[in-house]
């Protein structure tokens, strides 16, 4: 795309000062800069970005670098192979719920139901298939289709009724949990085959070193490949694109990261199956909100409803399925929490696990108000969360002090949210 940088006045036009004329430059884009002016021109697209209030990832990337080097100091166990390893599988069942939730802030909205609800599909499975002997393949599908029934009724209230999301979702809670109860009688646990589906969701580790860095490798070709086609396809149609030499540079990052993480896993048990499962998640899911028809109508809801209906969106549907997503998100999740403890208990869904997974989606970046975020935010953020637990676990730190510090980082990642939006209307990009 070549841009003209020079304006030359009309012949039959009388100019005052030709020599200012001739050096006139056309105003560009701003946003184009990054694009013809090399490293200056990171630089500049970095210093619009902060003006703008446009920080994107940076302050939770920022803020786990510091989590990581704190605790290293503190205790040199806590960088080690196997202590990452364990984080990486820990921060999954959380972090599936955290997609779900992701979903429905994009529509400004909030589900409390996800913690009883991935408790239900716990428990559903172990009724079934450990208490009824129903099939595992079949009690697991069962499961998670309970999580998409649930979210679905709270959608349904939600957007055909015209009742608060606050407020079904939290009847949602209470009658969940209380169903969940009911069903696992009055033992209160069901104990899961250590050796069953459920139980290697979390368990199961690719020992042979091929797996991790296998995974390496496609996961940089995938973006290599994404990102080169893209920009063909954005130069064919005219629309401004990256250079080769940024998308060399950024898969040239990936694949060190990548690699990374490959050899520390490779280290330890090897690459676990709940790390790719999720990482399979986080692609299909950011697939969906930013390819298709249907994410543009999530994001769209977010940023105005009445705008949305005008354009012809089907406002009820799209509120419908996004509660339904995220009520099978919190069944998926469940399903991992039940794992990691290879039973289904009162105590499942309790506890921290519906603010941890609010605060993984918000922390990572998806903001309150609607309309932006990622589902990869759910990554950045429940690796955080688990990243305090985790550390704190091993100085010896009783819980009132998780709970304090990790909710001292939502609060500042609220008010980053907040200033961040404050600042982007006066930009005039919100």
């Amino acid at each position: 795309m070549s841009i003209d940088k020079t304006s030359t006045p009309p012949e039959d036009h009388t100019v005052e000062n030709p020599e200012a004329a001739a050096a006139a430059v056309t105003v560009v884009d701003p946003r184009l800069l990054v694009r013809e002016q090399g490293l200056a021109g990171y630089v500049s697209e970095f210093k619009r970005k902060m003006k703008a209030g446009d920080l994107g990832s940076i302050p939770v990337v920022i803020g786990l670098a510091v989590i990581w080097i704190i605790f290293q100091s503190l205790n040199s166990n806590f960088l080690t192979a196997g202590n990452l390893s364990d984080i990486s599988v820990a921060m999954v069942g959380t972090g599936m719920i955290a997609v779900g939730i992701v979903f429905v802030l994009l529509l400004g909205e909030i589900d409390l139901s996800v913690g009883s609800v991935s408790g239900v599909a716990g428990a559903s499975f172990a009724v079934l298939n450990v208490t009824n002997g129903m099939s595992e393949w079949l009690a697991f599908v069962l499961a998670i289709l309970t999580g998409t029934a649930a979210g679905a009724i709270h959608g349904f209230f939600f957007a055909k009724i015209g009742v608060p999301a606050f407020a079904v979702t939290l009847a949602g809670l209470l009658f969940w949990n209380g169903f969940m109860l009911k069903i696992l009688g009055d033992n209160g646990t069901i104990n899961l085959d250590s050796d069953g589906l459920v139980a290697k969701l979390t368990s199961y580790y690719f020992s042979d070193v091929a797996a991790a860095y296998g995974l390496a490798i496609v996961a940089t070709g995938l973006f290599f490949l994404s990102s080169f086609y893209g920009n063909r396809r954005r130069e064919a149609a005219g629309v401004p694109s990256r250079p080769l030499s940024d998308t060399i540079l950024r898969t040239v990052l990936l694949a060190i990261v990548s690699f990374a993480v490959a050899a520390v896993y490779n280290s330890y048990k090897g690459l676990p199956l709940a790390v790719v499962l999720f990482i399979a998640v986080l692609l299909l899911t950011d697939f969906v909100l930013r390819r298709t028809a249907y994410g543009r109508k999530v994001f769209a809801l977010g940023g105005s409803v009445e705008a949305s209906r005008r354009a012809g969106i089907n406002v009820e549907m799209v509120r419908i399925s996004v509660f339904a997503i995220s009520g099978t998100f919190a069944a998926i999740g469940g399903l991992f929490i039940a794992s990691k403890i290879a039973s289904a208990n009162q105590g499942a869904g309790a506890g921290d696990l519906l603010m941890n997974a609010i605060a993984a989606a918000v922390i990572g970046g998806t903001s309150l108000f609607g309309g932006r975020g990622r589902t990869w935010n759910a990554l950045l953020g429940v690796l955080v969360i688990v990243s305090i637990q985790y550390g704190l676990a091993l100085e010896g730190i009783a819980s009132p002090v998780q709970y304090m510090i990790t909710g001292g980082v939502l609060l500042a990642t609220v008010v980053i949210d907040a200033v961040t939006r404050k600042t982007q209307k006066t930009a005039g990009r919100a």
